[in-house]
């Protein structure tokens, strides 16, 4: 009977642990008090109350890049529409792009509706259509919500942040998508950038087609960079016919690229469209240098212990380390060469005698000096 009752005993001891103490009951039983909330880091959250749009609230999330703190730089900067949804999406990209060099340091401006409880569907068919299909406050408040970035979010942002003035780009995507279409033909000269997704065009009748129209009347040059995608399980023909209506134009100036995604439906344009559209909008276009241009900076140099040389192959500068590794440079100016797909950047110095002295190596880690051997 003893044994029995230890034994017993024994088998209370180990299903305690097993019950109380196993992962999923510990799940079961975490108390309010241990769930934080998680938070983006570097980002930031406000409130502006617009006087153009009735006294809507809007709320604004910003996120600063890593060296903001040096006070001695500005930055582009990018106004993402729908951020209730997108802006942690496109604050994840924006971290990816920069690390492998596709795009430069960027603040993020992310747009949505505050108040409380507020209605994103309606209020987001309300402020990106150009047109209220007879329903009054509904729909048809693009202008006045344009009007509200020009005049009241923007003026805003570029006096409490250090953003470059001439480098926006504004992000989109379905009736997002439709407002930054509108917004490229109502103020083309206002953003630089346009990335869009999944476009909204055939709305109203395609009332974006006769908006383009009239700008076309008046005006031959587009001087901005355009990235526009659809997914293949979309309505491609819409998409295309779009497309062709925008090539057809031969805008001068205009800096074009379209994508059809695979296997993406309407919502999955994002994640892909957002990236290639960011790679796409701060593409950076190699120059062409000559061979003498490029002779002085072939030799050999010293980073640190190692050994580097810098040779000419195929008209261009091509880097060679201890392994023999071989990485083709392209030249951003004549003294700044980069990398593409990579944060690798090379910035030539010369010295007093107007001599190539050795380049400023500049990776995500840090920067270092490269002293050129005599």
């Amino acid at each position: 009977m003893k044994r029995a009752l230890l034994n017993l005993s024994s088998l209370l001891v180990f299903l305690f642990f097993i019950i109380f103490l196993s992962p999923s009951f510990a799940q079961n039983n975490t108390t309010a008090s241990n769930v934080l909330t998680v938070a983006i880091a570097g980002t930031q959250q406000l409130k502006l109350t617009s006087k153009i749009i009735l006294g809507q609230e809007y709320s604004v999330q910003v996120n600063l890049p890593g060296h903001y703190s040096d006070t001695s730089k500005k930055f582009p900067v990018i106004y993402l529409l729908d951020s209730q949804w997108d802006f942690p999406l496109v604050s994840g990209i924006y971290g990816g792009q920069y690390y492998d060099g596709f795009m430069p340091e960027a603040i993020i401006v992310g747009i949505t509706w505050g108040g409380e409880n507020p209605n994103y569907g309606q209020l987001r068919a309300r402020d990106f259509t150009p047109t209220n299909l007879g329903q009054g406050a509904q729909f048809g408040n693009a202008a006045n919500f344009l009007t509200f970035i020009q005049q009241e979010l923007t003026p805003f942002i570029e006096a409490n942040y250090r953003v470059s003035k001439n480098n926006r780009t504004l992000m989109g995507s379905s009736l997002g998508g439709l407002f930054t279409l509108y917004a490229l033909f109502k103020a083309p000269d206002f953003f630089q950038n346009y990335v869009l997704t999944s476009p909204a065009t055939p709305w109203d009748q395609d009332v974006i087609y006769k908006i383009e129209q009239e700008y076309w009347d008046k005006n031959k040059t587009l001087p901005v960079r355009l990235y526009m995608a659809t997914g293949d399980a979309e309505d491609v023909a819409i998409f295309n016919k779009w497309v062709n209506t925008v090539k057809g134009r031969k805008y001068t100036g205009l800096n074009l690229q379209t994508k059809v995604l695979e296997n993406i439906g309407h919502s999955g344009t994002k994640p892909i469209g957002y990236t290639q559209g960011l790679q796409w909008v701060f593409k950076k276009t190699p120059v062409s240098l000559t061979a003498t241009q490029l002779k002085p900076y072939v030799g050999t140099y010293l980073l640190d212990k190692e050994v580097l040389k810098i040779v000419i192959e195929n008209n261009a500068l091509v880097g060679i380390d201890a392994q023999n590794h071989k990485t083709v440079l392209a030249a951003e100016t004549e003294k700044d060469f980069f990398v593409p797909g990579r944060f690798l950047f090379l910035h030539f110095q010369k010295d007093q005698a107007n001599q190539v002295a050795g380049f400023q190596l500049e990776q995500f880690e840090g920067v270092t000096f490269a002293k050129k051997k005599e």
